[in-house]
């Protein structure tokens, strides 16, 4: 039986990809981005989340906290199990909708990301995956519908300092999966203070003919109580502008 570590599953979101849809959180992911809105899905195994405001001081830690304030996130989950949650939703995805795979690096949990698409295609859901195309698996990328990927620098020494990895790799992968022709909304998160030359980058992934759509996310700090009940430093940045976004705007686009 195959499973693997799930971080979470968010079902009726409408903020990771097409129509309503069933996100799994799969843990863990080789890089580091310094402004990470999901910290507990660095680690691939599971962590203990801390949040002292919900603590009642009840002195019954060892027993399960009831009020939430000491969570385990990260559970060994089979693809059955998986696939039972996503089938609750099936629904409601009509046609536009599906399951997204993210994480985290999904592909860091690359067997068990296979055997969940093949189940989920099995029933007919339309499967989208968010990856930092950091890793390139073919086989597992035929099989999607969708995928949506950052390229979040485009000076390669910068995406070092700021994410732990080289950049080449992901530029590389960009091409193969339009040489696959496989849609891609491809994004780049907008975090003020670094030079991120997004000119540069709309370029690029113009040049890339399955890239369907180009999204510029604006750093939010969501990750902020997550990074505090991990016991990690605030990451120190802040929200950009309205201004700026709007200034940002002509790098967007969708293709006709």
């Amino acid at each position: 039986m195959i499973s693997g570590i799930v971080a979470d599953i968010q079902r009726a979101s409408v903020h990771d990809g097409p129509g309503i849809r069933t996100t799994v959180f799969l843990k863990g992911c080789p890089l580091h981005c310094a402004w990470c809105h999901n910290p507990e899905c660095i680690e691939r195994a599971p962590q203990l989340m801390y949040y002292p405001e919900k603590c009642i001081g009840c002195g019954s830690c060892d027993k399960g906290c009831f009020s939430g304030a000491r969570v385990i996130c990260g559970k060994e989950m089979s693809v059955e199990e998986v696939l039972k949650e996503v089938l609750l939703d099936k629904d409601y995805y009509g046609t536009d909708g599906g399951v997204t795979f993210s994480g985290g690096e999904p592909f860091m949990q690359s067997e068990f990301l296979n055997a969940l698409i093949d189940a989920c295609k099995a029933e007919g859901i339309h499967c989208a995956v968010e990856t930092s195309l950091i890793y390139f698996d073919a086989e597992i990328f035929r099989k999607v519908d969708l995928v949506m990927a950052d390229l979040k620098i485009w000076d390669d020494e910068l995406h070092k300092k700021y994410t732990g990895v080289s950049n080449e790799k992901i530029k590389t992968h960009f091409c193969q999966l339009s040489e696959l022709h496989i849609p891609v909304i491809a994004r780049t998160p907008v975090i003020p203070g670094i030079c991120q030359e997004i000119d540069k980058i709309s370029e690029f992934l113009k040049e890339l003919s399955n890239v369907e759509k180009y999204e510029l996310l604006p750093y939010h700090p969501l990750g902020g109580a997550k990074r505090e009940a991990l016991g990690i430093e605030p990451d120190g940045f802040t929200i950009p502008s309205k201004e700026f976004m709007e200034e940002l705007e002509k790098y967007v686009f969708i293709r006709e």
